[in-house]
């Protein structure tokens, strides 16, 4: 039997990495990502970041060329005082959704873990960056990168010419409504072609940010927007102002009667940057399970290969483990459900059902039970759906009874907790329905819109809160947050709870 710690065909035999090293490494994997599972990636653009430069962008969200604002910096240093105390550990790698495929790799990793992090982030993320429905409807990677540097030159041209203070007041703003600023139901309004022209001559360097500044202040952006709707009546007001509207700050950046024009735009920029997200909080469990499922795939496919050693693959195997670890409910370390758990042991699963499917798995999945090509009904889940309708779709009775999963009764009435679904045939199906529903952002996060604006009169901006299961706004948080929706309207706000009602 040939030992594959000394194989003649082996990709790095020792712990230090070099990029030679690196680059043999991804060559091996991209051939088995694209050639064995066939996966569709963007190029990769992969850089090797120190411990400081891994914090930095921890605390700009990940993104690189962010614009300035005193939240990064006090995000950067906390997590230095945790990282250096040892009290928190750093990511292995980021990887960023845009085309190239940018992801950063920890220079204190080791060869295998520089193996391992490329094998999960430059193609297992980056495949379902590219191919998820979400992602390709929702997001723009390869304008992305463009976006960025346009916003930090355009936020820096403005801090110079209104002040630090007059920027970061409307940027506080901005980021306690950054959740209230996305679209969830309908497709983003696209730039007007003046507005898309102006910011491709500022990207390609015909035109400075501040140039831009001077075009977006003089527009028609900073005018007193009432006259438009002096003499409609409420009904045509709000056809006009498209309402109701569940884009807050949307609704502010084209309709505030205070705001200048620069000031619109950093709304803007903020909710572009929430939409990139919204996304990726949708499919926290599919976009980890699958990247976790594909270096996992890989790295044992390297070892049958001869390509890496029993140490390096125990080396991995323990990250792996470390990883995908789902402690029980008594357990101190216990936070819920471990994304990393549940979405690679359901893509092993689907695995698990198209080559050796129970009848138990027939009648659940009739569609897929036995099918030869496993891999491509991954890559259909992946690109599909998201974490609410994949497990919908996709849990099955044995990984139920597997991860020991049962549903309490909901009912604020009854002073003690009730079982109310275990492991039998309605069981399976409650039990998954309610455990889809705790991923569905509609549930678990507020549903406010703007309902009216009367610019004619007293100009008082009306939202609503639709309530659902009796789940109220906290106090504190919605005053703190109506303060800075005060600043951004320049009037009075008013925010009304309206129960949901549900037909039986």
């Amino acid at each position: 039997m040939l030992d594959k710690d000394h194989a003649p065909n082996l990709l790095f035999n020792g712990p230090e990495w070099t990029f030679e090293l690196l680059e043999d490494a991804r060559d091996a994997i991209e051939q088995i990502a694209l050639e064995d599972l066939g996966l569709d990636v963007y190029p990769n653009q992969i850089e090797i970041i120190s411990a400081e430069q891994m914090l930095d962008a921890y605390s700009c969200v990940g993104l690189p060329l962010m614009y300035h604002h005193w939240s990064f910096g006090k995000h950067f240093a906390r997590d230095e005082a945790l990282y250096r105390t040892g009290r928190q550990g750093l990511a292995y790698e980021i990887v960023i959704n845009s085309n190239p495929c940018i992801s950063y790799n920890m220079e204190e990793n080791t060869m295998a873990m520089q193996t391992l992090v490329m094998a999960h982030a430059a193609f297992g993320h980056n495949h379902f960056f590219k191919n998820n429905y979400l992602f390709r409807q929702w997001t723009d990677a390869d304008g992305i990168q463009d976006y960025l540097a346009f916003a930090k030159n355009y936020i820096a041209a403005c801090e110079e010419r209104y002040g630090l203070d007059a920027v970061e007041e409307i940027l506080d703003a901005a980021h306690a409504l950054q959740s209230q600023g996305v679209f969830r139901y309908g497709r983003p309004p696209k730039p007007t072609a003046a507005e898309q022209e102006a910011m491709q001559r500022v990207r390609d360097g015909y035109e400075s940010a501040q140039t831009l500044l001077e075009i977006w202040t003089d527009n028609t952006l900073g005018k007193d927007k009432s006259e438009a709707f002096r003499d409609e009546p409420y009904s045509s007001r709000r056809k006009a102002m498209n309402l109701p509207q569940e884009n807050v700050l949307y609704f502010l950046e084209k309709h505030s009667p205070v705001l200048e024009g620069w000031q619109r735009e950093i709304l803007r920029i903020v909710r572009m940057l929430a939409q990139y997200f919204y996304p990726q909080k949708q499919t926290k469990v599919m976009n980890e399970g699958c990247a976790t499922f594909v270096h996992y795939y890989i790295i044992n496919k390297l070892y049958d290969q001869g390509r890496i050693t029993q140490g390096a693959l125990m080396e991995m195997m323990h990250s792996h483990t470390n990883v995908v670890l789902q402690p029980e409910f008594d357990d101190p370390r216990f936070s819920g459900l471990n994304p990393y758990a549940l979405g690679f042991a359901m893509m092993q699963d689907i695995r698990r059902i198209c080559q050796n499917p129970t009848d138990e798995d027939r009648e659940w999945f009739p569609e897929f039970a036995g099918d030869p090509d496993w891999r491509k009904v991954m890559r259909d889940a992946w690109e599909n759906y998201r974490d609410e309708s994949f497990i919908q779709q996709f849990l099955s009775p044995h990984l139920i009874r597997q991860f020991k999963l049962f549903a309490l009764a909901d009912d604020e009435t009854q002073p003690n907790l009730v079982v109310s679904q275990i492991h039998n045939r309605a069981g399976y199906k409650a039990i998954r329905r309610a455990l889809a529903k705790q991923y569905d952002l509609a549930y678990l996060e507020p549903d406010i819109q703007v309902t009216d604006a009367d610019l004619k009169g007293d100009r008082e901006l009306k939202l609503t809160h639709t309530v659902r299961d009796g789940i109220h706004l906290q106090d504190e948080n919605r005053e703190e947050v109506l303060l800075h929706l005060r600043r951004l309207w320049g009037y009075e706000v008013s925010l009304d709870a309206v129960e949901l009602q549900v037909s039986s």
